[in-house]
């Protein structure tokens, strides 16, 4: 596995990451990693490598867009010191567009998103050792609806980005994608955005599988 004894890695994004975390610091006992797929990553490698000893922090925010993880880096980022740090962040950059679209002020469009995203990459790569970016997704099958096709460009850029700063990429609307071609969306997730326990796993297992995590360890 991709990480080594000792280490701290931190998670930062909006309500997916969030799942009712303790605030202001998300990590300890008692649901402090909230209910998602951050905890679900924590109890696997806690479980299956005890001896490694990392160090998992939440700071997933209810309702973030990218220009919101600008504005709070320096102190939930870059003062943590995390040796990993995994950003999944999007999904209310492009939904705004589309449940407020007459509010443009909440929109944050393509090229801000790529701007922000790739100057906060630019900004943290010296102080880690690593950098995994998730894609943004929308539990959705049909990939000629408007909000899945805005979601799919947003994802192309976060795997270009990826690939520019030999991030680790993970696709978590491939992962979804694998699984919708037998359930429907909703049984992923109520409003195709908040998933279940089931939609949570998906992640995990897309998040553990590209830091190489053993499953037959």
């Amino acid at each position: 596995m991709k990480l080594e004894k000792g280490q701290k890695l931190l998670f930062i994004g909006d309500s997916v990451t969030d799942c009712e975390r303790t605030k202001p610091e998300g990590e300890g006992l008692f649901g402090a990693l909230g209910k998602g797929y951050v905890s679900y990553i924590d109890a696997l490698i806690q479980s299956v490598y005890p001896e490694l000893s990392i160090r998992i922090v939440n700071k997933g925010v209810n309702g973030n867009t990218v220009r919101d993880l600008a504005k709070r880096w320096k102190t939930d980022v870059l003062k943590q010191q995390p040796d990993w740090l995994t950003i999944m962040i999007g999904i209310n950059d492009v939904w705004r567009q589309y449940d407020t679209p007459f509010i443009k002020d909440w929109h944050v469009y393509i090229e801000e998103y790529e701007e922000t995203l790739r100057k906060l990459i630019n900004e943290t790569s010296p102080h880690v050792k690593g950098i995994v970016l998730m894609t943004p997704f929308y539990i959705e099958s049909n990939e000629q609806d408007a909000m899945r096709q805005t979601m799919d460009r947003y994802g192309s850029v976060v795997s270009h980005i990826a690939e520019e700063h030999d991030c680790i990429f993970v696709d978590t609307q491939a992962a979804f994608n694998q699984v919708l071609k037998d359930l429907y969306p909703s049984t992923l997730a109520w409003d195709r955005i908040h998933p279940t326990a089931t939609g949570h796993m998906i992640l995990a297992r897309a998040f553990l599988r590209e830091i190489n995590f053993d499953w037959n360890k």
